[in-house]
């Protein structure tokens, strides 16, 4: 979608001048400690921020924005496996929304990022993403414009600089808070906000289907994170850990900076060690952050690859209890879900999307309903029900070949 009807599709969503204190629902002292001294919320500042938004000059070439990658008619991502910056270089990571970003305690699906700042830098940088060499060069791109020199000046006191063409996006995108679900409207007192099966999903959420192990919604995590970082077993199957992770450990003998871990998760096969990149850490081999599961809906594909097209393909895959691999989390577990059972978790998982985007999420519940009946593979209720032992099997096909 072109940029000024993007512009035009967010003005319907979100208010022409955002308040400075905590949305609704959300409490003020909780709200508080999410917004830095540095970098206060006000109109100026989200006004700034709004337009570096949808502005492609901060791109080497002028044709990627941040709202290339974070559209708004795509639930504030790209709807791709793997999103597309300059040149149609195509990285290795999907997009995660911007909706809601401001409740992470880290950036990116490794956490390579402390803050929405330091987030908001990194893209315009990275070779194929936005492809500045530096950030000195995305603010030579705008800063001849009389324009934003008064902008910054109102919103800053000072000329623009790259560290407030970070701030300024950030404090955009701490407005982008979509927490008016039919799920909350149902918590709120509403029986008719659920249908009977997203209530029978719900139960399902916090019980059998052991969601809430990771995704829970509370004061501190309205957007229904842990923050914290699992491996799962997606892609397991095709890579070696093992192999990458010595790789990794020599590319970061040379660099480990900020700016070469952001290049190693998005342009190399070592994206698929994960919050290993940034740690070290073994136990961190393949472990991606917990993503909110807000709007869920309107956000496939799913996993940071981008692999699970549907929500039925999100609920299989923990269905069989993830893939086997040597670092797989110890709470994956099959969970032996029947297939009524698992439409029943998709229908409440649904009912997570704000009603600002409910014409979205229906058109995705029609589409993901046609693609999971074409697409999604028979059931494998052997291992489901733990009948076949993933890591017997593997270790069997691997004794095989010898």
């Amino acid at each position: 979608m072109e940029m000024t009807d993007q512009e035009g599709q967010l003005a319907k969503v979100t208010p022409a001048t955002p308040s400075a204190g905590a949305p609704a629902g959300v409490d003020e002292q909780f709200w508080k400690l999410l917004i830095p001294r540095d970098n206060e919320l006000n109109a100026k500042r989200v006004e700034l921020g709004r337009k570096l938004y949808f502005d492609t000059r901060l791109s080497r070439d002028g044709t990627v924005a941040c709202a290339t990658c974070h559209d708004v008619s795509r639930g504030f991502t790209d709807r791709r496996n793997a999103s597309e910056g300059i040149s149609a270089k195509v990285g290795r990571r999907n997009a995660p929304t911007t909706l809601n970003a401001v409740f992470f305690q880290t950036q990116f699906w490794d956490g390579r990022a402390a803050t929405l700042e330091d987030q908001a830098k990194l893209p315009i940088i990275n070779p194929i993403e936005m492809g500045q060499p530096d950030g000195a060069a995305a603010v030579k791109a705008i800063a001849g414009d009389a324009e934003y020199k008064a902008m910054f000046q109102a919103a800053y006191g000072r000329a623009p600089n790259y560290d407030d063409v970070g701030r300024a996006l950030a404090a955009f995108e701490r407005t982008l808070v979509f927490l008016d679900a039919p799920y909350d409207r149902f918590v709120a007192g509403n029986p008719a906000a659920l249908s009977e099966d997203a209530k029978a999903g719900l139960v399902l959420f916090n019980g059998k289907a052991r969601c809430v192990a990771c995704h829970q919604f509370n004061g501190s995590s309205p957007i229904g994170t842990n923050n914290k970082f699992h491996n799962i077993g997606v892609s397991a199957r095709h890579h070696d850990f093992e192999k990458l992770a010595r790789n990794a450990l020599d590319a970061l003998a040379k660099s480990d900076s900020q700016e070469t871990v952001d290049r190693l998760a998005l342009e190399t096969d070592l994206s698929e060690l994960g919050r290993f990149v940034v740690t070290r850490n073994r136990a961190d081999i393949g472990a991606f952050k917990t993503q909110q599961i807000r709007n869920i809906g309107v956000t496939s594909p799913y996993m940071h690859d981008g692999s699970l097209q549907t929500l039925w393909d999100v609920v299989d895959h923990y269905n069989k209890g993830g893939e086997a691999n040597g670092y797989l989390d110890g709470g994956i577990e099959p969970l032996n879900l029947s297939e009524r059972e698992i439409d029943q978790v998709v229908a409440f998982l649904f009912s997570l999307t704000d009603v600002r985007l409910a014409a979205e999420n229906q058109a995705e519940i029609t589409r993901q309903t046609a693609l999971a009946r074409k697409q999604r593979p028979f059931r494998d209720t052997a291992v489901a029900t733990r009948k076949t032992i993933q890591f017997e099997t593997r270790l069997g096909k691997a004794g095989a070949t010898k």
